[in-house]
């Protein structure tokens, strides 16, 4: 499971979190989602014989390398990163075989994780989406996202998985997706940032956590240059 993957999660999760679980890692900008959800996929398959999937639609390969660079989170061989490019250069085959319409970029990213099922079959354990928010501005057909959302998060249970989705929030905590996303995931993790004796502090609270003991409480979290992220005790009251 995943709660020893990041120093100090442990004391969020009482006991172990098993798969398959889909899970929001929520928060406004600069709250590092995508950091933790990294850090998080890179120390647990360090110490394990399994496989992890990052999809990033945010940015490049090697931006998004760089950036994990800086927090000294190291590349693990036993992840593979893709990006945009790589659904793009899918929709320029079809379109040359002659399939081109409305691109579906979640039919893709399905396709991808039905190949690394086949390819490690259980072995294939953690996937990550960044982001839902971004996956949606791609899409034309946003009506009929809610329903696509819905056989997407179960087609990641069905292949069982840790799945980490990724989306906004603004400042002030109110969802910029659809609505029902909350409603349909296994989980929800929330980063946010809170002034603490007029330090701004970032923090991780379990919203919600099915079939696991969790603390509600908001904890710190620590970024280190040399190590990633830490989550530290639970915040003062203000």
């Amino acid at each position: 499971m995943f709660r020893d993957s990041i120093p100090g999660l442990e004391k969020v999760f009482k006991k172990d979190v098993d798969r398959p679980k889909v899970v929001l890692v929520t928060g406004p900008p600069g709250s590092m989602k995508t950091s933790f959800c990294y850090t998080l996929m890179s120390r647990y398959l360090e110490k394990r014989n399994e496989f992890g999937l990052y999809t990033t639609l945010e940015e490049t390969v090697d931006s998004h390398l760089i950036n994990m660079s800086s927090l000294g989170v190291r590349l693990t061989k036993k992840m593979q990163i893709s990006d945009l490019t790589d659904l793009r250069e899918i929709d320029e085959i079809d379109e040359v075989i002659g399939k081109k319409q409305e691109t579906d970029y979640l039919l893709f990213v399905e396709r991808m994780i039905q190949k690394f099922k086949e390819t490690y079959s259980d072995r294939f354990s953690i996937f990550v989406l960044d982001s839902l928010g971004a996956m949606y501005s791609l899409m034309e057909d946003v009506d009929g996202m809610r329903k696509k959302m819905f056989y997407f998060f179960k087609m990641l249970r069905d292949t069982n998985l840790y799945s980490f989705i990724i989306m906004e929030r603004s400042i002030t905590g109110e969802s910029q997706l659809l609505g029902n996303e909350g409603f349909l995931a296994d989980g929800i993790v929330m980063l946010g940032l809170e002034r603490q004796r007029g330090t701004l502090t970032r923090f991780l609270q379990v919203e919600k956590m099915r079939a696991s003991e969790h603390s509600m409480e908001k904890h710190a979290l620590e970024v280190g240059k040399g190590g990633g992220i830490s989550v530290l005790g639970p915040l003062l009251s203000s």
